[in-house]
């Protein structure tokens, strides 16, 4: 389990990952659409930033994304679906891109992830 930092700039969602960046990446790489937007949204409240543990391997309390489609390589990354946050059902897909597989190293079949609460 892992803490990953994510900054909303006007409407955007982006991830906070300088490594990547430091390998060659691109900050647009980084931001997070197609539905991850709408999950960060819930989790962050009104707020601009949220921390979210992410990890491969269940946790206590993790709300799990599960992979629906392996995207087409020159696309990248994968179709998930996330049935529940909190215990509420929310049916929220999202498109998680490459990044997802710098992060695991590959594309989760699952991933467990819980908002930080602060």
């Amino acid at each position: 389990m892992k803490p990953y930092k994510f900054i909303k700039t006007g409407r955007d969602w982006y991830i906070d990952l300088p490594e990547f960046l430091e390998q060659g990446g691109s900050i647009g790489d980084l931001q997070m659409i197609d539905g991850a937007d709408k999950m960060l949204d819930m989790m962050a409240g009104n707020k601009n930033s949220v921390i979210v543990y992410v990890a491969r391997e269940k946790f206590d309390g993790a709300d799990i994304l599960t992979l629906i489609e392996k995207c087409d390589p020159y696309i990248g990354g994968g179709n998930y679906m996330m049935k529940y946050y909190e215990g509420q059902e929310i049916n929220q897909a999202m498109w998680l891109c490459q990044v997802t597989e710098f992060v695991f190293g590959d594309i989760p079949q699952e991933i467990f992830v819980k908002r930080k609460n602060e």
